[in-house]
């Protein structure tokens, strides 16, 4: 049966380009709706030259535009291009480090929970609905625990969410003492009404080293973690902060729908502390304050997942999540305390 994406899905104008590098001749196909983001990661992946060591000469005339630059408006169809710059090294590597990801290094954040019709434009964007097509394709699920009847879904992000990474992977602190307080008390007290996947941005053998040091996959805990996606489930989208262009990636809840369609927007809620992490889904997105310096006096005290579990437990009752606001969570949670 086609899903919803593909029915979406309009015939791009394909744009077929030829390159020479190290004395070689290659060719490279784009589709209009692709940026020249996508054009600098398909010739990495050919040459394996990453973006920031790549020099294109006449492709345009004059500097090579932003990476959000739509390929389709440059008028390059047909063109041939040198391009200059050292390949990577072949040595094994973290995955994460071998892509050319802006929000690596930009800590900066995006909502647009209050901008309903900027989060539809990103969302109807053809290049992507490709994206999310392309990487429902290609993703494999490993279900760690069958998937029960009737649960709604929590999406739950990892690093600064629950745990504070940077002690963890220097070694500086013990994993229990890097988990924000009530991790273990928080998912067993939603795991009755929802079945739990974990999405991290980090790669698959970092993401499996911390679910096991935190005890949340294969303990005798009474929770389960069904499924788990790492950053290789996510793409890069070119969105604007401030009136400006600004590159990041995202977790689209739609890949996930598109594997187990008894999920949808009407059950699902994402816990992120990144809301640019669901752009393309605002309304499903819950932001809770990242958890840094776990060793602290103030980070002990947390009570963050503690009053997370609370409000989850009572919006099982609602039948459609999509009725509900999950920006001010907190604030209903005080109108329940109130009443």
């Amino acid at each position: 049966m086609a899903t919803m994406l593909e029915d979406e899905i309009i015939p791009e104008m394909k744009i077929p380009l030829t390159f020479k590098w190290s004395g070689r001749e290659y060719k490279v196909d784009l589709l209009g709706s692709d940026r020249v983001y996508d054009l600098k990661t398909s010739l990495m992946s050919l040459t394996k030259v990453p973006p920031e060591r790549q020099k294109i000469l006449g492709l345009v005339k004059g500097k090579l535009p932003p990476d959000q630059e739509r390929i389709a408006d440059l008028r390059i169809a047909g063109k041939s291009f040198t391009l200059i710059g050292t390949p990577e090294g072949d040595e094994i590597k973290d995955p994460s480090k071998l892509e050319f990801l802006p929000d690596v290094v930009n800590d900066l954040d995006v909502d647009f929970t209050d901008n309903p019709a900027a989060a539809a434009t990103y969302k109807n964007d053809q290049r992507n609905i490709r994206k999310v097509k392309e990487a429902t394709e290609k993703l494999q699920i490993n279900i760690i625990h069958p998937l029960r009847d009737g649960k709604r879904l929590l999406v739950l992000d990892i690093d600064y969410t629950i745990l504070d990474t940077k002690p963890l992977t220097s070694g500086s602190l013990p994993p229990a003492e890097c988990a924000r307080p009530g991790l273990h008390e928080f998912l067993e007290a939603i795991y009755p009404y929802y079945d739990i996947c974990i999405w991290s941005q980090t790669s698959w053998i970092w993401l499996e080293a911390k679910l096991v040091e935190l005890g949340m996959v294969g303990s005798t805990r009474n929770y389960q973690v069904l499924f788990v996606l790492d950053k290789t489930c996510m793409f890069t989208v070119f969105t604007e902060r401030n009136g400006q262009p600004y590159a990041h990636h995202v977790k689209a809840l739609q890949i996930i729908w598109n594997h187990f369609p008894q999920f949808s927007a009407k059950n699902t809620i994402h816990v992120d502390d990144l809301s640019r992490n669901f752009a393309l889904n605002p309304n499903e997105g819950l932001k809770i304050h990242a958890f840094k310096n776990a060793h602290s006096e103030q980070a002990q005290a947390d009570r963050e997942l503690h009053k997370l579990s609370r409000y989850m437990v009572h919006i099982v009752a609602i039948e459609d999540f999509r009725t509900l606001r999950h920006k001010a969570w907190k604030h209903e949670l005080r109108r329940l305390t109130q009443s």
